[in-house]
């Protein structure tokens, strides 16, 4: 697929979500269960959708959108069907839709064509071999798919159950469109780091006491969508965890392969030793 173009690649990627997206709400109207239970297969068809191409184009790099998609797509569809929409509805919803399409731009910017594959997924093809597949399909596909299912469900929640809005709910959201911000300023400085080429690290705007400002924006912004949920659904307090396991997931698995990728470079020690991983606080240097 390395001859394929940037502008074709667009396009087949384009093709394959949509199809996805069609397949995931057909699924979810067919089935006679409850909506979380529904949503959450519809999910996982169209993950498994999605993973077949990436088998096709021997590039698990065809997921990389659906982690900024899938959220869209679920929103919108239970935003269509609740009428009137109330402040309670509003705000996680655009929330999400501003979180949404700044990642789905920023993957677009970044995007080089099928040719290409993200180099987390070329090291761990390396490293697990023959059991890659394996990996590919639950590692890379479906457990982010379940985060990230884990996350957006508080919406959903709100616009099944339509509480009342109050006071707690508006702070959260506030919060998570902050989440949003930090990320889209950490990816501009990022952008525009790299165009000059200088290489080493970047030390500027919000990357300047924190090695992962941008994992921090995405942690925070599902923070912000499950305690604004639970401050008007106290009872479903349970709502919490897609947001605790997507910071599991950073904590874990993100930030310590991103910093394996940057021990390559010269002074990575120093620069680990004299700046904070998530939080963008001054740090005594050493």
């Amino acid at each position: 697929m390395k001859n394929i173009s940037r502008a074709m690649s667009f396009l087949v990627v384009f093709l394959i979500y949509l199809v996805a997206a069609g397949m995931g709400v057909g699924i979810y109207l067919a089935l006679p269960l409850p909506f979380w239970l529904s949503l959450l297969i519809a999910d996982m068809g169209a993950t498994v959708f999605v993973f077949v191409f990436s088998l096709i184009f021997e590039n698990a790099s065809v997921y990389d959108p659906y982690w900024s998609v899938q959220p869209i797509v679920i929103v919108l569809a239970f935003a269509l069907r609740e009428e009137p929409l109330s402040a309670v509805h509003i705000l996680p919803l655009l929330a999400v839709l501003l979180w949404g399409v700044r990642l789905t731009a920023n993957w677009a910017y970044t995007f080089r064509g099928l040719g290409f594959q993200d180099w987390r997924y070329t090291m761990l093809k390396e490293k697990t071999g023959k059991l890659y597949p394996i990996v590919n399909f639950f590692g890379i596909h479906m457990v982010p798919t379940l985060v990230v299912y884990g996350c957006v469900l508080p919406v959903v929640f709100t616009f099944e159950e339509n509480p009342a809005f109050n006071a707690g709910s508006a702070v959260f959201f506030a919060l998570s469109i902050f989440a949003v911000v930090l990320q889209g300023t950490a990816d501009c400085e990022m952008h525009a780091f790299k165009r000059k080429g200088t290489g080493g690290f970047i030390r500027d705007g919000v990357w300047k006491y924190s090695r992962h400002p941008n994992y921090l924006g995405e942690i925070l912004m599902w923070w912000g969508v499950a305690l604004a949920a639970v401050c008007v659904l106290p009872a479903r307090w349970y709502l919490i965890a897609g947001a605790l396991a997507n910071t599991l997931l950073f904590l874990f698995a993100s930030i310590p392969l991103a910093d394996k990728h940057q021990s390559r470079k010269r002074g990575f020690e120093k620069y680990k030793q004299n700046t904070r991983m998530l939080l963008p606080i001054y740090k005594k240097q050493k």
